[in-house]
């Protein structure tokens, strides 16, 4: 089985505007997706001059990607209100959904729409767990599983980043595809907007000898 090692972080916008990118790999059956949360952002409170930044990045984000920002999530940026972003606790999330049965890209993608479009806090547990009850699980089954899992995003982004490191890569997203102990980090940013040409890379990468 070929491998994709995705890098990312729930709270990186490019991350959310490569979802297409990934839905392409994920629906590829040579394909093996293992994602690998980067750890980005550790429960920090968004102050307001850096929120201009965020709406200014958004949109070019949007331009290039295609990716929708929602109403929910640009009021909520613009407000004075609070706003924590935390990479760590929707790791753990992702980390959680799959040893219950849910792929990881699944509660990814169930996150990054919680957080672009609706505008959630997603930082918050309670937010959460109204995501893993979405995607079918059982709520008290699912705290539990949160609760045993405590810490173990930790160990995991740790992990992501010793493998950036031997694969000599940095930055969110980042894709690496590994056939036969060998690794080509694939030109995503090449690729927004074009579906066919992304997956026929795909398709070459897999079965060039």
């Amino acid at each position: 089985m070929v491998k994709v090692h995705y890098f990312f972080d729930p709270m990186c916008g490019w991350c959310y505007g490569a979802t297409s990118l990934l839905d392409a790999i994920a629906a590829n059956r040579e394909l093996e997706l293992v994602l690998h949360p980067g750890g980005m952002i550790a429960n920090q409170s968004i102050e307001k001059a850096f929120r201009n930044h965020i709406l200014i990045s958004d949109a070019h984000i949007a331009s290039i990607t295609g990716a929708q920002f929602g109403k929910g999530y640009v009021q909520r940026v613009k407000s004075n209100e609070s706003m924590i972003l935390d990479s760590y606790i929707t790791a753990r999330a992702i980390i959680t959904a799959e040893q219950l049965g849910i792929t990881p890209l699944s509660m990814l993608k169930t996150i990054q729409h919680a957080h672009y479009v609706e505008g959630k806090q997603v930082n918050r547990v309670e937010v959460i767990d109204e995501l893993a009850v979405e995607l079918g699980l059982d709520k008290n089954l699912w705290q539990q599983a949160m609760q045993a899992n405590r810490g173990a995003e930790q160990p995991k982004i740790a992990q992501s980043h010793l493998l950036m490191q031997k694969f000599k890569v940095r930055g969110y997203p980042t894709l690496i595809l590994e056939k036969d102990e060998t690794q080509v980090k694939l030109p995503h940013t090449a690729y927004y907007g074009k579906p066919d040409a992304w997956r026929q890379l795909i398709d070459d990468c897999i079965h060039q000898s």
